[in-house]
């Protein structure tokens, strides 16, 4: 019977690698194929885990809410040569080869994306990973980053600027003024932090993306499935139902599931579509991203408050109390808006792959988010599976919904998985 399993390419970060050539075997397990790229000849067993987190790892663990872009840890290889132990560490989820052609709107969102990881890529002391222009790559919408490079130097926006600069020269002609421009306000020190240079993107991202004509197909379904006499969860618009609109703060789509093993979690599901359909009503057409952001998470706050008050009246405790999962999908001019609370999982369908988009709010996650476990350590611990947030379990102080923003450029297919 033929081998089905799929095949497993890795990169290798360390020394170590080079004194190994294509087709040598590392630890009876891993294949090198060229350059830094490993094959996995055992994709079926886990690979060596940590004992411990050292502080090179400690960066990919704290900006795991950004995987989208940077490549995971998979484990790690041990290796004695010449009385020498070599540690390399294999990523996974690493980018291919790069394509840099591309149209005014889709440089625009690279450039955003950069931006946008600027600040917690400095927070954790790697934002030399986004100075390096072998270490980015562009795979359609996405840019990614091949590993990560931790800094020796305190870094500015200046640093930043420099590297734009020498863009430049290859930009589209509808952004060569404008990239050109902002490079020297960051050089001079005129923009002084990433809040204002992603404001400014978004001007210029809003000006090329009202050119582009969108349109917007929604469609809902839910199944009982075989196992359960009920469905716990809703969606907006009901199911079974397609629309198609042009883009406006209007344009929205929500599911809500409820929370398994709790009480009445279908009505704590309905409460919350109702609760948020009136919310979002009162977001203006013309609203700049950090009022929708904010209305998106005002609505949330307001679901989760009439559950909340649901449960009080009702004198539910435990697991007793009404609650659900929440995912929110907005459309508004060439951007979609992703709210998510809970473990229903968004996927990003595009023409160079399919990207899981949001991180679920479990214990195992928080575990790898405080940089304490690899995520398949986290998967095997007690209860990693159990939730630590979601609509009606707790007062909304305490509650942190995830807004999440995609400047689209091609067409794309965003779903929901329950």
């Amino acid at each position: 019977m033929p081998n089905t399993m799929p095949k497993h390419y890795l990169w290798a970060m360390g020394g170590g690698i080079e004194a190994y050539r294509p087709g040598d075997i590392i630890a009876a397990r891993y294949q090198v194929q060229h350059n830094r790229i490993l094959l996995d000849t055992q994709p079926e067993k886990m690979p060596l885990m940590l004992e411990e987190i050292p502080g090179l790892i400690e960066p990919y663990l704290k900006l795991f809410p950004y995987r989208l872009h940077i490549p995971q840890v998979f484990g790690l290889l041990s290796i004695e040569r010449k009385k020498r132990t070599t540690k390399i560490w294999p990523l996974e989820g690493g980018p291919i080869s790069p394509r840099k052609d591309a149209k005014p709107m889709r440089q625009l969102n690279w450039l955003w994306q950069i931006a946008q990881l600027w600040q917690p890529f400095n927070v954790q002391k790697a934002g030399s990973s986004l100075l390096n222009p072998k270490n980015l790559r562009v795979e359609g919408q996405l840019v990614r980053l091949v590993e990560l490079q931790l800094d020796k130097k305190s870094l500015t926006l200046e640093h930043l600027g420099r590297l734009w600069q020498k863009w430049v020269i290859n930009a589209h002609p509808l952004v060569q003024k404008f990239l050109k421009q902002l490079c020297q306000q960051m050089i001079a020190g005129e923009i002084k932090n990433a809040d204002l240079l992603i404001t400014q993107l978004d001007q210029a991202l809003r000006e090329v993306g009202q050119w582009q004509e969108r349109k917007i197909y929604i469609t809902t379904a839910t199944d009982t499935g075989h196992n359960r006499s009920h469905n716990e969860d809703a969606c907006y618009p009901p199911s079974q139902t397609a629309f198609s609109y042009a883009p406006s703060s209007k344009t929205i789509a929500i599911v809500c599931d409820g929370i398994g093993g709790q009480d009445r979690g279908e009505e704590a599901s309905q409460l919350a579509i109702n609760v948020l359909c009136q919310e979002l009503q009162k977001i203006p057409e013309d609203g700049v991203p950090l009022t929708i952001t904010t209305k998106l998470e005002e609505s949330t706050y307001a679901a989760n408050d009439a559950i909340c008050v649901r449960n009080a009246h009702e004198q539910r405790h435990g697991r007793q109390r009404m609650g659900t999962t929440l995912v929110m999908a907005l459309a508004h001019l060439h951007e979609l808006y992703i709210t998510h609370i809970g473990d229903s999982r968004v996927y990003w369908i595009t023409n160079t792959g399919c990207h899981q988009v949001t991180l679920d709010d479990d214990v195992a996650t928080r575990q790898v988010r405080l940089g304490y476990s690899l995520y398949q350590d986290a998967i095997w611990l007690i209860a990693s599976g159990d939730l630590v947030q979601a609509l009606g379990i707790t007062v909304s102080v305490g509650l942190h919904p995830n807004v999440q923003r995609f400047p689209i450029d091609e067409d794309s297919i965003f779903f929901d998985l329950l």
